[in-house]
């Protein structure tokens, strides 16, 4: 394997993750008194979020998304609704445009799939947002698992899962052609004694391929990145090589951190295959946190949250629309490695990861789903003694996982991230410039990245 030079005394990176529903990871804790994602839909909860992260010196704030329900083709969903199961949710890029004017340094990241935006669409969207944002705005890449969301863009079904894959790959094609090589950098006159733009420096791409034909040109000019900083989050090997290609940084599964390590050793392998260096991506992985001034409370504090947990909204989550070919649950001792599913198999790998010595089962599926998050609970030293594990195994960063909106991130902010700062394992302030500079020290991404083979491809 591909040994790296990454070095091990940079802080952590932290985003929060989120999402613009009331129910999206811990189901169930939106019915406590002191929790407020029931007022989702309410921008400013969003503010005083991305406002305290801020204070926090958090990297980012990263909103997830789904454009289908979650469950069989076809099924019941009564629990979602009734749990608030990411039903209902709202559009985070437009949320994101709304929290720019109200941010300055805390970067601003949100999921879309290659299913539900054309993108000669979505490519002028981002430029929109990374220009109102100054160069904040990340992209976390998916091509959706759900049937459902499949049948909302008038696919009969989708497709198999490397067909999407290859598909993804070809809208990344067309998205760089527009960011990195439409316009020039010089294109952009706004000369109020001669012209707006150089017509000379904007390009048509006139693209033409299997899944897209878009002709150009962009209709922004070069936002400050150009091309977004990019998330990915696939855990097949066909999800890996796309991650090892594109990613600037990926979201990793395993319960362990000697697990997580292997992956993120494998995928730094691909990356090199790929003509990339070893630490062209960051690597995250998503943890929840309870804190208490002392164990004892903090554990207190777990028996509260579990007592709130929905065993019913955890199931519906876990279920990810794997299902028989009839739309009927599996019986829950059928092995996974029995499975055939077109849906998310990063779970499915990521519980298998989870199970030693045996072979996991669906029933194990949906009982880690409430745990699938791993849970560190403790002081905020013994918190920051866990962080250190999970940087020493080559973890990037942390996606927080909270249980309550706002005080879950509130709390570690108060009471964590001081502790942290003092070790070294989390920023005190912000580099300057965009989010990819923060990041990484780069403007845009770097002369490896696929991307880059655009710029003044169409002069």
């Amino acid at each position: 394997m591909t040994s790296s030079p990454h070095a091990q005394a940079r802080p952590l990176r932290f985003n929060a993750f989120v999402m613009n529903t009331a129910s999206h990871i811990q189901h169930g804790q939106w019915r406590r008194p002191d929790a407020r994602q029931h007022e989702f839909n309410d921008v400013d909860l969003w503010i005083e979020v991305a406002q305290t992260l801020e204070r926090g010196a958090f990297d980012a704030l990263f909103l997830a998304d789904v454009v289908g329900v979650y469950g069989p083709v076809g099924g019941n969903y009564t629990v979602n609704a009734r749990e608030g199961l990411q039903l209902p949710n709202n559009d985070p890029s437009v949320l994101l445009g709304a929290l720019a004017t109200h941010t300055t340094h805390l970067g601003l990241a949100f999921t879309s799939s290659i299913l539900q935006a054309h993108p000669f669409e979505f490519a002028r969207r981002v430029s929109t947002l990374d220009h109102i944002s100054r160069g904040r705005v990340a992209w976390n890449i998916v091509t959706s698992f759900q049937e459902s969301a499949a049948r909302n863009f008038g696919l009969d079904r989708l497709g198999d899962h490397d067909s999407r894959y290859d598909q993804a790959a070809e809208y990344l094609d067309v998205v760089y052609k527009l960011w990195e090589g439409s316009w020039d950098d010089d294109a952009l006159l706004r000369d109020k004694a001669g012209a707006f733009s150089d017509v000379d420096g904007i390009h048509r791409i006139n693209h033409e391929g299997e899944h897209y034909r878009v002709e150009g040109p962009h209709l922004s000019s070069p936002s400050p990145q150009r091309t977004p900083f990019l998330f990915q989050a696939g855990s097949s090997p066909k999800g890996r090589q796309f991650a090892g290609t594109h990613a600037e940084a990926q979201f990793v599964g395993g319960s362990t951190p000697e697990q997580v390590r292997t992956i993120i050793s494998d995928t730094r392998d691909v990356a090199v295959a790929q003509g990339r260096g070893p630490d062209d991506i960051l690597f995250y992985v998503a943890l929840s946190f309870i804190i208490g001034s002392t164990e004892e409370e903090a554990k207190r504090l777990e028996r509260e949250y579990d007592e709130y947990a929905s065993e019913e909204g955890f199931l519906a989550h876990a279920n990810l629309g794997v299902a028989q070919d009839d739309g009927t649950p599996y019986p829950p001792d059928t092995l996974l490695r029995d499975i055939t599913t077109n849906g998310n198999r990063s779970t499915l790998a990521s519980v298998t990861h989870s199970i030693e010595g045996r072979e996991p089962t669906v029933r194990d599926l949906g009982e880690l789903s409430a745990k699938r998050h791993i849970r560190v609970v403790g002081t905020p030293d013994q918190i920051a003694d866990q962080l250190h594990d999970w940087r020493a195994a080559g973890v990037d960063g942390v996606n927080v996982v909270n249980w309550v909106l706002p005080g879950s991130y509130t709390d570690f902010v108060d009471h964590v991230t001081p502790v942290l700062q003092d070790r070294g394992l989390q920023q005190r302030e912000y580099a300057p410039g965009s989010l990819r500079e923060k990041l990484t020290g780069s403007a845009l991404t770097n002369e490896r990245h696929p991307s880059a083979k655009y710029r003044g491809a169409f002069r």
